[in-house]
Order: C-alpha cells, then sequence, then structure tokens
C-alpha cells in the first residue's frame, strides 16, 4: 500500500539534498543550451533508473536483522548530514560535450549520460537506500525520491539561476542537513532502545 506519509518525507529529504548539488548547475546548464523537454526527459530517466537501483539496495538491507539496520542507516544519515555541512559552496559547471545536433535522442542522451554518470553512488543515491531500508516500503520511497529528483531536475532546467537569487544555497545545504540529522537521531535511538 502507498504511504503518503513515507513519501513527503522522502521528497523532503532527497529534494532538500539534491537542490543544492550540481545536478541543477547541470540541468540549468543543459536547458540553456537546449530544448528543455528534451533535457528533462533524459535526466528524468537517469533518475528513474538511480532510484530503483538505491531502493533495491536498500530493500536488501532490510534481511539483516532490523537494530543492526537502524544503527547502519543512522550512521549513514550522519555521514550524509556531514558531507552537506562540509562541502565547499562552489562546485563549478560540468564539462558536457554539446550533441552536435539538437534532435530529441542525442539532446535527451547527453542529459541521461550526465546524469547516469555524475549521479552514481550520489549522496540522494545512498539516502534513498537508506529510507528504503528506515521504512520498507520501496514504493512509497521510490516514487518520493523519482518525484524529489525530478523537481529538482525541472527546477535547474527552467530557471535555477533565478531560485538561487532569492533562496541562498547555505541556507538550502543547512535545512537538508538538520534534516538528515534528526532522521539520523531517531534511527540510533531506535536501535539503542530496541
Amino acid at each position: 500500500m502507498l504511504s503518503l506519509t513515507i513519501m513527503a518525507i522522502t521528497f523532503g529529504v532527497v529534494f532538500l539534498a539534491e537542490l543544492p548539488d550540481k545536478t541543477a548547475l547541470a540541468g540549468l546548464m543543459l536547458g540553456t543550451r537546449y530544448r528543455a523537454s528534451y533535457v528533462f526527459a533524459g535526466v528524468a530517466a537517469a533518475f528513474a533508473v538511480h532510484v530503483v537501483l538505491a531502493v533495491a539496495a536498500g530493500s536488501v538491507l532490510t534481511l539483516l536483522p532490523q537494530r543492526l539496520v537502524q544503527a547502519l542507516v543512522g550512521v549513514l544519515f550522519l555521514a550524509g548530514a556531514a558531507v552537506l555541512l562540509l562541502k565547499k559552496g562552489d562546485e563549478g559547471e560540468e564539462n558536457v560535450k554539446a550533441p552536435a545536433d539538437q534532435s530529441f535522442w542525442k539532446v535527451s542522451g547527453a542529459g541521461f549520460m550526465l546524469i547516469l554518470v555524475a549521479e552514481f553512488g550520489d549522496l540522494t543515491q545512498i539516502m534513498t537506500a537508506n529510507l528504503a531500508a528506515r521504512y520498507e516500503d520501496p514504493l512509497s520511497v521510490g516514487l518520493g525520491a523519482v518525484l524529489a529528483l525530478w523537481a529538482v531536475a525541472g527546477i535547474g532546467i527552467l530557471g535555477g539561476r533565478t531560485l538561487m537569487k532569492y533562496v541562498p544555497l547555505r541556507l538550502i545545504t543547512r535545512i537538508a542537513a538538520c534534516l538528515m540529522l534528526a532522521l539520523a537521531g531517531f534511527s540510533l535511538y531506535e536501535a539503542l532502545s530496541a
């Protein structure tokens, strides 16, 4: 059964963690050069692949003893919060070789390959696996994560530069880190009290 609460939690955590990431910059860069719908199609497909892999990994974790899983998830959330708080603010733009033409397959293929390579093993993929293990609801976690990633990609493609004028990147990063710290604390509490 689909849980809107788990979807909302996953969406919030993944959205806030991904917003200050290089994906928004890559989407912005591709979106300024090519038709936005073509770019989004490729980026969305790559994110769907990443979420399926992350949810599968998280589902495997549920085979371990619950106490161990909660402790592992808590430690990984702490690590994710640390990565967000300690990473440098200036990531720069991804260098992507532009397709020679503007056809759907060339542009969407460039977006797909960029995200597939750049986001493999990324913080949000790890967080998605953690959430899948934590909630044992792969469908709700998967839908929440993929919708969050698609939302960030859409924002990046259509107007990330405008958003960053009004909402400081540092604030978004700190909010995401605080959410991860809260989830880490909750998971570690459950591991110790079980």
